[in-house]
């Protein structure tokens, strides 16, 4: 555990950017974090403290595929690829094949969580707490569907479908990846893969289920107010 407890998280805009250098840029992050706690661990007099962050980004459209995915649940092939302006990239992230794109709010929380508690699986619901809250100020019910990360709507129906995709990777309870929130989405995109493996559920976004545009940007001020609510921290 860490001698210097912050649970300051800095917040940073990344705007509309590729996957791939944004990948990058968390790892940078991630390991500027491990590279401090190895200097704690060999100077227990003279500690520093580890970093927090929360970064926002706009991915161009682009099919992720973590990895215990499995490589069929993408439906397109390179020729359809090119065709609908997608890139696939393969992930160390955990869970199945995912798709990013215009129109949805990515958030990577880059956490050291012996900053706030060293369980996983408190981080995975709190995540999914933070835009079950969010979502629940445009009237929608959002729930957790069992043994299936992220947030659903009408679970045990029918016509259950998700809002929220989720996926994480911890490196000394750092963590990488996070959630992707489908606002103004063009759902289309979702036909050329089975999002996250799951054959019999659908995906939606708040546009589609208000059957109006949202304001983007609203939607993100209320993600980071959750956020600071849910994991008791301060963004800056």
């Amino acid at each position: 555990m860490n001698t210097i407890i912050n649970k300051k998280v800095k917040f940073q805009e990344l705007g509309t950017k590729d996957y791939q250098p944004t990948w990058d840029y968390q790892e940078e992050l991630l390991k500027k974090n491990l590279d401090t706690k190895i200097y704690n661990r060999e100077n227990p007099d003279n500690q520093k403290p580890t970093e927090n962050f929360l970064l926002f980004v706009e991915h161009p459209h682009v099919y992720t595929l973590g990895k215990s995915g499995h490589e069929e649940n993408l439906l397109a092939n390179e020729a359809k690829l090119k065709e609908i302006n997608a890139t696939y990239v393969k992930v160390n992230r955990g869970g199945d094949i995912t798709y990013h794109g215009f129109g949805q709010i990515v958030g990577y929380p880059i956490l050291d969580l012996e900053n706030f508690y060293t369980d996983i699986h408190r981080y995975m619901r709190d995540l999914e707490e933070v835009i079950i809250r969010t979502i629940a100020e445009y009237g929608l019910k959002g729930e957790r569907s069992n043994g299936e990360t992220g947030v659903w709507l009408d679970v045990g129906k029918p016509y259950a479908r998700k809002i929220c995709a989720m996926g994480v990777k911890a490196s000394r309870w750092v963590t990488i990846h996070g959630f992707a929130l489908n606002v103004n989405t063009d759902m289309r995109y979702f036909e050329y893969i089975i999002p996250c493996g799951i054959t019999d559920k659908q995906v939606t976004s708040l546009k589609r289920e208000l059957e109006q545009e949202v304001d983007y940007e609203e939607v993100k001020q209320k993600i980071k107010k959750h956020f600071v609510d849910v994991f008791g921290c301060e963004l800056i």
